[in-house]
């Protein structure tokens, strides 16, 4: 009898064998390391956007509460109980700004998504030049009594392409403007018109910038000269009628989202008024079918704030 032979190694069935079980375990922890990492990036994401969302409705909400102000405490009341003055609120529909232009005059056709523009004027308080810190642009600057103060808000895009929310405003010397928040889709507001007489502070109902002009110029002026006909616009036009102001943004994140689900239609201000005003009023009803293949697969959140004014928008107080 002979002593059976010890084994040395592998047979070549069984190193295939082997390998082949070794790479099935190594590919299904690969799937859930990329699992894992995605939604641990779409959570990522989505705290971002929740994050520049909640922090640009902010900005606007203050700004939006601020408007018209005017320090009644101080010797000398200033800007804003001339009846003739411009109205403290202003805006536009589908446009854009440039940075160093005079307020929103010269503004730009095609912005992204038929984005909105929104001007809110105010007084500062306490000394000048730079005040006691209690009023302040959306840039942050401090604006002192007796001067002016600008918060406008509008989209463009960054030199790398990306479309951001930017604060524009007045400084010393000239006109600034920086990014609030970057990722916007569609930046939108709709303004609360108080059509009672006289007025009652409520809004009656919401309408556009460009429902506001139309309304204006369908005015009876009987001035006798352009100039009289110009500060009897100024006195009587709807822009003073606003009672509240209604802002709606969709923003996206750097990332994609999980894949497999159904490209999503944004109502900005509901699914009753984009049924009715969608189609002429562009930014309001927003579907990522119509995106590029990039955008279309992002993070993207709804944010929407409605702001009483706080002092009339006519009388700046």
């Amino acid at each position: 009898m002979t002593a059976p032979r010890k084994q040395h190694g592998l047979t070549h069935a069984e190193l295939l064998v082997a390998m082949a079980l070794g790479l099935m375990v190594a590919l299904m922890a690969g799937a859930l390391l990329v699992s894992a990492n995605g939604a641990y990036q779409s959570q990522v994401d989505a705290a971002g956007v929740d994050d520049g969302g909640r922090y640009a409705l902010e900005i606007i909400a203050r700004a939006a509460r601020q408007t018209a102000f005017v320090n009644w405490d101080r010797d000398e009341v200033g800007v804003g109980i001339d009846p003739t003055a411009p109205a403290n609120i202003a805006g536009l529909d589908d446009h854009a700004l440039d940075k160093v232009s005079d307020g929103i005059d010269d503004p730009l056709p095609g912005a992204v998504n038929g984005s909105d523009v929104l001007a809110l004027r105010f007084v500062g308080s306490g000394p000048a030049p730079d005040g006691d810190g209690s009023v302040i642009s959306c840039a942050g600057f401090s604006v002192g009594a007796l001067e002016q103060g600008w918060s406008i808000f509008y989209v463009a895009r960054s030199a790398a392409g990306d479309a951001e929310l930017r604060c524009k405003y007045r400084g010393k010397t000239s006109w600034g403007a920086d990014a609030i928040v970057g990722g916007v889709d569609s930046f939108q507001v709709l303004y609360g018109l108080d059509t009672d007489v006289p007025p009652d502070g409520v809004a009656n109902q919401y309408v556009s910038a460009s429902t506001l002009d139309h309304l204006d110029q369908s005015l009876l002026l009987t001035g006798a000269d352009p100039a009289a006909r110009a500060r009897e616009l100024r006195r009587r036009t709807h822009w003073k009628r606003i009672a509240s102001i209604k802002v709606a943004l969709v923003l996206h994140g750097a990332g994609h989202a999980a894949s497999g689900r159904e490209p999503a239609v944004f109502d900005l201000f509901g699914p009753a008024y984009g049924d009715a005003f969608g189609a002429i009023d562009p930014g309001t009803r927003l579907r990522e079918v119509q995106m590029t293949d990039d955008l279309r697969r992002r993070e993207r959140k709804l944010f929407a704030v409605t702001t009483l004014l706080r002092n009339p928008s006519g009388e700046a107080r």
